[in-house]
């Protein structure tokens, strides 16, 4: 049969159109490689990514090790107790047992007061005057009221006796200091320094080896009418005066005290040893002037501390402790009829509702717990009976020992204010 030629070649061409393009065989690898190594490079890409990733989750979870901290809070033991205790004490901090302390403070207090009264007055003038002895070495004894002729022609008379030293290996004189006050009252007897002879020496040899001499002026003499505080008024006046000079030795003691004693309140006792008032004065406003000297009863904080728990505490450690507040109890002291200049022994009650706490060495505990396991926590508490309870905080929260570093692990201890 006779081929038919167009036909043929209409075939061919369209055989040509079947994927639309014609691709070499060459050409089509060519793509399906950089196809592959696309692929391959993409799934590197993630690859490094994700290593990268875990990579810095790992350094951060390292480096946290680096930042660990931990804190500690602790709640010390603390004992509730209503005190209600006597106790002695004696003068003297090298003994066993409680001891005590003296602090001795002078001062004076002074208030003007308006005279609502007068009144006739008779006052006789007053000084002090230092006695010598240039006669012998023996020493010469004056009785009271002893008359010393001053300069003035006037008779004055000491106020207590005395005794004259005699005179030194060197030949210096002896001397004394004595009060005097004018035989008679009035103002003539007032007057500036004077020179004295004893007068019951006189016709002797001694009157002209024994002599007087004023320290300062002689005051005070008076006789006729002048303005004076009533009794009421100058009662209620002492009282507040001795109540405010107690009250500024009292805190001028507390200022001055060291450090681990106290002085309670309560054991400070003021001896008024001047009180004075201006008795002649034109003007009314008169001055009332106490003199006083305040003594307090100091006591180590630390030893009293532990006699209170000693005493009040069964099955007491010795443990360190303390109360807050401890100056806030009640002190009465047994027998205030007492001088004390000399006291050595003392009773006193100590009594109120306090507390006894526990010490805490903040130190020790950071030290044990360094490096060491959380789970180890609690078996290393147990190990302070002093402790009431603690809590304990790590960061970052996931790491699970104590830093090795002492000042990466803080210990904060709840005292009670």
């Amino acid at each position: 049969m006779p081929k038919n030629l167009f036909q043929d070649m209409v075939k061919i061409k369209n055989a040509g159109k079947d994927t639309g393009k014609y691709i070499k065989p060459k050409e089509k690898q060519e793509e399906q490689q950089k196809e592959v190594k696309a692929q391959n490079e993409k799934g590197h890409k993630y690859g490094l990514w994700f290593v990268a990733f875990i990579s810095i989750v790992f350094f951060l979870f390292a480096l946290s090790f680096l930042f660990a901290r931990a804190k500690v809070t602790v709640s010390p033991k603390i004992k509730d107790i209503t005190l209600d205790e006597n106790l002695s004490a004696v003068k003297d901090s090298n003994v066993d047992g409680l001891s005590f302390d003296l602090v001795v403070l002078s001062g004076k207090e002074s208030k003007s007061v308006f005279a609502t009264e007068e009144k006739e007055i008779s006052l006789k003038g007053e000084g002090t005057v230092l006695i010598y002895n240039a006669f012998s070495s023996a020493s010469q004894r004056l009785l009271i009221d002893t008359r010393l002729e001053g300069s003035n022609g006037k008779i004055y008379k000491t106020k207590t006796a005395v005794t004259v030293p005699g005179m030194s290996a060197d030949g210096a004189p002896g001397q004394v200091e004595a009060n005097i006050y004018g035989a008679e009252a009035g103002e003539e007897y007032n007057s500036p320094p004077l020179d004295f002879k004893i007068f019951g020496f006189k016709g002797t040899p001694k009157y002209s080896k024994f002599y007087a001499r004023s320290k300062g002026a002689i005051t005070g003499g008076f006789q006729g009418k002048s303005p004076i505080v009533s009794e009421t008024e100058k009662e209620n006046t002492l009282a507040g005066l001795k109540t405010t000079l107690k009250e500024k030795l009292f805190k001028k003691a507390s200022d001055q005290i060291p450090s681990g004693f106290i002085l309670f309140k309560d054991a400070v006792f003021l001896n008024i040893d001047e009180e004075s008032t201006i008795p002649v004065s034109e003007s009314r406003d008169l001055p009332i002037i106490i003199k006083g000297t305040m003594y307090g009863l100091l006591f180590n904080e630390e030893n009293l501390t532990k006699k209170i728990a000693q005493d009040n505490i069964s099955n007491y450690d010795e443990s360190d402790v303390y109360i807050p507040n401890i100056g806030n109890l009640i002190f009465s002291l047994s027998n205030q009829d007492i001088s004390f200049a000399d006291v050595q022994n003392i009773s006193f009650n100590l009594s109120g509702a306090t507390k006894v706490v526990w010490k805490f060495d903040e130190a020790k505990l950071s030290a044990d717990l360094l490096g060491k396991s959380k789970k180890d926590f609690g078996q290393i508490l147990a190990q302070y009976s002093n402790v009431e309870s603690a809590q304990l905080t790590l960061s970052p929260f996931w790491i699970r020992s104590f830093p090795d570093k002492i000042k990466d692990i803080k210990v904060i201890v709840n005292y009670p204010k």
